[in-house]
């Protein structure tokens, strides 16, 4: 089966947002690479600021799913411009779980639409984080 494992692009932060994440979610980083540690780090003119930021990082998330990013970094070339197109869905286990969830990431962030029962049958809620990354927070109980 498919999965979906998101990755994202901070300018500069990724770090400080997937440390964020972690309290959050739990567990512990599956991979941490920095630019310095790109086998040709030492031959490439990387800036001294550059070298600490993230090349890649993930973050194991539920059964199976990986959050990833990067630092798009503009010293590297790359030019970042965060938009309102995305979103990362989240499929709780259960009610309070997607409560936890919910409380947990918009903490300093800006809640869409709050957690509640849903017409088409679902407990859901929308928020952007403190990161400025958009969320969906779902919870679909079980077909009787």
């Amino acid at each position: 089966m498919a999965t979906i494992n998101p990755y994202l692009n901070f300018n500069g932060n990724t770090e400080e947002a997937f440390n964020f994440y972690k309290s959050v979610f739990g567990g512990e980083f599956a991979m941490v690479m920095r630019f310095k540690d790109e086998p040709n780090a030492g031959k490439a003119a990387i800036e001294e600021e550059t070298k600490n930021k993230i090349m890649h990082i993930a973050l194991p998330i539920g059964k199976g799913n990986l959050l990833m990013a990067t630092d798009a970094l503009e010293s590297m070339g790359q030019k970042l411009h965060i938009g309102n197109n995305f979103y990362i869905s989240i499929s709780a286990e259960s009610k309070e779980e997607a409560d936890k969830l919910f409380k947990g990431l918009s903490e300093g962030g800006k809640i869409e639409m709050p957690m509640a029962d849903q017409f088409w049958g679902d407990y859901f809620g929308a928020l952007v984080d403190k990161s400025g990354v958009r969320c969906m927070v779902c919870y679909s109980a079980p077909k009787q």
